[in-house]
């Protein structure tokens, strides 16, 4: 597939080459703070499993490079944004970097330490495993992926503050939404225009984290095996059955994006210059450290007709 065809068919995508955004992804988050401004009275601001950066680059520019830019601003007015990913990416003005694990205690204490003993007052996480195409396969370990970031965000999370994490939508979204509901007073699944339609992808917006009393970081697990029943009865087993019939949980779910915004399905006509042509953009920023870049090495080797794979230096 040529880049002018992807260019054609994913209007977003061209979009975020033009506007200088890393990914198409960055268009979801400004569209979520559109619906539901996320972004108001924040000072302090985690980015997970943020690589490449495109959400990071949402957080530098609505968060941290209007206060720089402001003619009275002082370094202790400025917000910090600490992002978190295995991989390592390209640098982002006003955004800390940590490569780390998010289920690892440690990595909380470094965005703490970060924050200068404070916690965080909007947690972001753009991070999906690669899909199979199975759909519940990919649903269950998404949501394992959230519950992973849960186990962090109940570390760094001040209470009040906002979670804004990827879901898979599926029929055990109920069962998720419960689990999120035990910690955030209002939970909302949001889909910004710029998800495509065909795409099971949503939003999970979780505002002003309140958990439950007494209730110790370390027993997270504990507490998500045994979800109380919406209709009241305690100590029923974590599993989705118990939500149908009485039981049903009914899950507030929102469109975001303007209406006369750009359709992320359509195909739209490609801009051309004077001569007549259309000039495809490069990515802005591509992966510096790619997982998959071993088996793109191997490849190319392959093609260029190299048998010995011991010649070739796949860790460089």
């Amino acid at each position: 597939m040529g880049k002018a065809s992807r260019d054609k068919r994913d209007i977003y995508y061209r979009k975020a080459k033009e506007e200088g955004w890393r990914a198409r992804s960055a268009f979801k988050l400004l569209q979520i703070d559109e619906e539901f401004n996320i972004f108001e009275g924040v000072k302090h601001v985690v980015d997970l499993c943020a690589a490449p950066g495109s959400w990071s680059q949402v957080l530098s520019r609505k968060l941290y490079l209007p206060v720089k830019l402001a003619p009275d601003s002082k370094d202790s007015d400025l917000p910090l944004i600490v992002a978190i990913d295995l991989q390592p990416m390209a640098p982002i003005e006003g955004v800390i970097q940590v490569q780390g694990d998010i289920t690892n205690a440690r990595t909380a204490e470094v965005v703490i330490r970060h924050f200068d003993g404070c916690k965080a007052d909007l947690v972001v996480c753009d991070g999906a495993p690669d899909v199979t195409g199975l759909h519940d396969m990919d649903e269950f370990v998404q949501s394992q992926l959230i519950l992973a970031g849960l186990t962090i965000v109940t570390h760094i999370l001040k209470k009040g503050g906002k979670f804004i994490a990827k879901i898979f939508r599926g029929k055990d979204t109920s069962l998720l939404y419960c689990q999120l509901k035990l910690f955030f007073s209002e939970v909302t699944f949001a889909k910004p225009k710029s998800s495509r339609n065909s795409s099971i992808e949503a939003f999970a917006v979780c505002e002003n984290y309140s958990p439950p009393e007494g209730f110790n970081e370390k027993d997270l697990h504990c507490l998500l095996e045994k979800v109380g029943s919406p209709s009241g009865v305690d100590d029923l087993d974590c599993s989705s059955g118990w939500l149908e019939g009485p039981n049903k949980v009914y899950i507030p779910f929102l469109a975001c994006g303007d209406l006369n915004g750009y359709d992320s399905d359509r195909s739209y006509p490609l801009p051309k210059d004077a001569d007549g042509k259309y000039q495809s953009l490069d990515p802005v920023q591509p992966p510096i450290a790619p997982a998959y870049k071993r088996a793109l090495d191997m490849k190319k080797a392959l093609n260029h007709g190299i048998q010995d794979m011991d010649k070739l230096n796949l860790d460089s």
